[in-house]
């Protein structure tokens, strides 16, 4: 078991800990993209279309449909209107129907053996302790000095995000948030259709109780937190590009040292 340093909501060191065995888990990157493909779709809604789009005109090929000098595509009929004459209807023209347009039965939901999600979620789990991968997605963590970033459980009852402020300025966790105020507005369709800002990943935190630490870091861009009976990949590799900045509480820790896996049972029996 590896030992390591935990911290005070302050920033002083309060001790140390044992990594539970789910931090020994090998990095996965081929899985850990495969669990969010999947898991993403879960959230997806299904559309189609309406059965007369495109087909509500009065459109007709030529009767015979050779043997006229032109295209055998139905025109639009009329007594002069703005689009006599012109093709329509069919998926080639202009207002037409689609071709083959989407259905609501279409199967957008993809699984995901339950090994295989465990498997992903115990990897983006044990990733978070390697500081050369956290720092490959970009984030600055410079003058941390050791990972997974733990804390006690005081960080769960903080419910201000002034107190967050200094929080994280005491982990030096500031760095970090700072990266995403040099983001440049978007410009082109994305701003004509209200997305001119993109907001980035930040911190994690992952705790038990998520009550009030979910109240401090509302204003706080980037930050996010989550119960530890709820983390998913789609949390730890957001974008599906492992692995993030996460933040542990002490009771995050043992709760995560109860989940349960074959890999794990495997690899204690090899320990």
């Amino acid at each position: 078991m590896t030992k390591i340093t935990t911290y005070t909501i302050t920033g002083t060191k309060d001790g140390e800990v044992e990594l539970p065995l789910i931090f020994s888990t090998p990095f996965r990157r081929e899985l850990i993209h495969k669990a969010f493909t999947n898991l993403t779709s879960h959230k997806f809604q299904p559309q189609g279309r309406h059965p007369s789009a495109g087909q509500d005109v009065v459109a007709d090929s030529n009767d015979p449909p050779t043997g006229q000098g032109v295209s055998r595509v139905a025109r639009a009929q009329g007594g002069g209107g703005g689009r006599q004459g012109q093709g329509a209807e069919v998926a080639s023209t202009r207002g037409g129907r689609q071709a083959h347009p989407p259905i609501v039965e279409r199967v957008i939901y993809k699984k995901l053996n339950k090994k295989e999600n465990k498997l992903a979620l115990c990897s983006a789990i044990a990733a978070t302790a390697s500081k050369e991968r956290i720092e490959s997605r970009g984030h600055k963590i410079d003058g941390i000095e050791s990972f997974p970033i733990i804390v006690t459980d005081d960080i769960e009852s903080v419910s201000k995000t002034s107190e967050m402020n200094k929080i994280l300025d005491a982990l030096k966790l500031s760095q970090d948030l700072e990266r995403l105020q040099s983001r440049k507005p978007r410009s082109g369709q994305s701003r004509l259709r209200g997305r001119s800002k993109k907001v980035g990943k930040s911190v994690l935190f992952v705790t038990k109780d998520v009550s009030n630490i979910s109240k401090a870091i509302g204003a706080l861009p980037g930050v996010e937190a989550r119960n530890v009976k709820d983390l998913s990949v789609l949390d730890l590799a957001p974008g599906s590009d492992a692995i993030r900045l996460t933040v542990y509480s002490k009771s995050a820790i043992e709760e995560i040292g109860k989940i349960k896996s074959t890999h794990l049972e495997v690899m204690g029996k090899t320990q």
